[in-house]
């Protein structure tokens, strides 16, 4: 299995479109946001990864979401700290797409950049940057 895509979002939904096909509207892709109050501040914003299932595969596999401090190696023990895991199972048809919300309660004591790093099973790291900014005036 192979992840398509993996953003920080401000809303997901899906529908339904003629086919029978299925439509994923994305609002709000982001790499940074204002925090809503002076720091420390936790936010929680929704994290979503788009994965595809080749035929012949099983259709059984794992997604991993480690929030860390910084970008590096993320198997070297010094990659930066761990802010926050998330795993979740899941199952999807095998030559078909599903996706994995993560909505993280990520702690922040100054205004900083954070990595998601994400993988499917114990596949390949994909690397996504997020940035929490200085509340707007």
């Amino acid at each position: 299995m192979q992840i398509v895509s993996a953003l920080f979002v401000e809303n997901f939904e899906m529908r339904q479109a003629p086919g029978p096909a299925t439509r994923i509207d994305l609002t709000g892709a982001m790499f940074s946001m204002a925090a809503p109050t002076p720091a420390p501040v936790t936010v929680a914003p929704h994290f979503v990864g788009l994965i595809f299932c080749p035929p012949g595969e099983s259709g059984n596999g794992v997604f991993e979401v480690v929030f860390r401090s910084e970008m590096g190696d993320p198997e070297a023990p010094d990659a930066g700290e761990h802010l926050a895991r998330n795993v979740s199972p899941f199952t999807v048809e095998p030559g078909k797409f599903t996706y994995r919300l993560v909505r993280g309660e990520l702690e922040f004591d100054e205004y900083r950049q954070i990595f998601a790093y994400c993988r499917v099973d114990r596949g390949p790291w994909h690397i996504v940057p997020f940035t929490l900014l200085p509340p707007a005036e």
